[in-house]
């Protein structure tokens, strides 16, 4: 059997989950097949507890860094990251968010790599200047640039700093939908977990309850629509630095026992068909994946109308509403729960069929490899 390729994927932190439903980072990982990749893991912090997963690469690797040698110049960080792909002499290294990218880009003016692939996951990853030179300077030919999204990779190229129409593509993020499908609740199981009726409408999100999910906007505009829809409820699954505030909004709202935070909850998926309706009100995205897990469950959705959800929203047959304006977010939850169930339900399965048609996890797994193995034809003379 031929040499295989040896393929490194770098990662800041270790997050590797339970599911790999989306997981991107694994669903790379299981894009190579055995018998012509040897895959291995690397995460520059954080490693897994026991009984917490691993990477399903050959290998992981946990580097242990902390947050200071992660900062400033790096160097302790550079010259063991550059020992360790000295030794073990890879054709292909995947870097996940700047840092790794930043890093790499560093190394391999010496380490000679044949392809660098970077993922940029969201929107102003490359604003600051310093970053646009970096890339200008030393994105050679070894490199690639993947934005996981339309949007991203639009962003990326309007920056003119070294990414061009040669090294940027998209590869939008995708979903196993079968394995998600596979995890989900009934909804009256669902439902119980919250002690929730099933004649009442639920409205629900799950997410990092931070700044840019907008939150308090969702909980003001449902204010506006609940006196008229009783027995309506919001539900919030997740927590974060805003919880403490969304908590103050709610009881200064009245609206205790209609609007539920539970916190956050272990694989919050498998409760997505306790909601009759998602909504995800954020100012900001990469790619939602989180948008994604809801069209699994076959619901209808309403979002913000910005570039990264745009897309996906639209051919989804959901509902955009312009960032941060809170009427017309209320107007469109009062639309909708104004329909009957069997619209509902409608709405729903349109999303699920355009997830289904446009972002099969297969046509993503497929996307990687043929970017390592076109990259590499184009540039095997730099192979060891």
């Amino acid at each position: 059997m031929s040499k295989r390729i040896k393929v490194l994927q770098l990662q800041p932190d270790y997050n590797v989950k339970a599911y790999a439903f989306a997981d991107l980072a694994e669903q790379i990982v299981m894009s190579l097949p055995r018998q012509r990749y040897e895959v291995v893991a690397a995460f520059l912090k954080g490693e897994p507890a026991a009984g917490q997963p691993v990477s399903r690469a050959e290998r992981s690797v946990y580097f242990g860094f902390g947050d200071g040698q992660l900062k400033g110049l790096r160097l302790r960080a550079l010259w063991r990251l550059y020992r360790f792909c000295q030794q073990e002499q890879f054709d292909v290294v995947i870097c996940n968010r700047f840092k790794p990218v930043n890093m790499l880009l560093q190394l391999n003016r010496w380490l000679r790599i044949p392809v660098c692939i970077g993922i940029a996951h969201n929107l102003g990853d490359y604003d600051r200047r310093y970053r646009q030179r970096q890339i200008r300077r030393l994105a050679n030919r070894a490199w690639r640039f993947v934005g996981v999204s339309p949007a991203v990779r639009d962003e990326l190229l309007s920056l003119r700093s070294g990414f061009t129409p040669d090294n940027t593509v998209a590869i939008t993020n995708a979903i196993d939908i079968e394995e998600a499908e596979s995890l989900l609740l009934s909804r009256e199981e669902a439902r119980r977990e919250f002690g929730l009726a099933c004649d009442v409408r639920v409205v629900g999100s799950i997410g990092r309850q931070v700044r840019v999910k907008d939150y308090p906007r969702l909980i003001r505009a449902f204010a506006q629509v609940a006196q008229s829809y009783p027995g309506a409820r919001l539900l919030l699954i997740g927590e974060g630095r805003e919880t403490p505030a969304l908590k103050a909004e709610v009881a200064r709202l009245g609206l205790e026992g209609k609007v539920l935070l539970p916190g956050a909850l272990p694989n919050a998926l498998r409760y997505v068909r306790a909601f009759d309706l998602w909504v995800m009100p954020s100012l900001a995205e990469g790619f939602p994946l989180a948008m994604m897990e809801a069209m699994c469950g076959r619901l209808p959705v309403i979002a913000s109308d910005i570039p990264s959800m745009h897309e996906l929203v639209a051919g989804a047959g959901g509902c955009l509403v312009p960032p941060a304006d809170e009427a017309q977010l209320a107007q469109a939850l009062a639309n909708h729960l104004a329909l009957p169930a069997v619209e509902l339900r409608a709405r729903g399965l349109r999303a699920y069929d355009y997830l289904c048609t446009h972002h099969a996890i297969d046509d993503y797994r497929q996307a990687y490899r043929e970017l390592i193995e076109r990259t590499l034809s184009a540039n095997q003379g730099d192979c060891v």
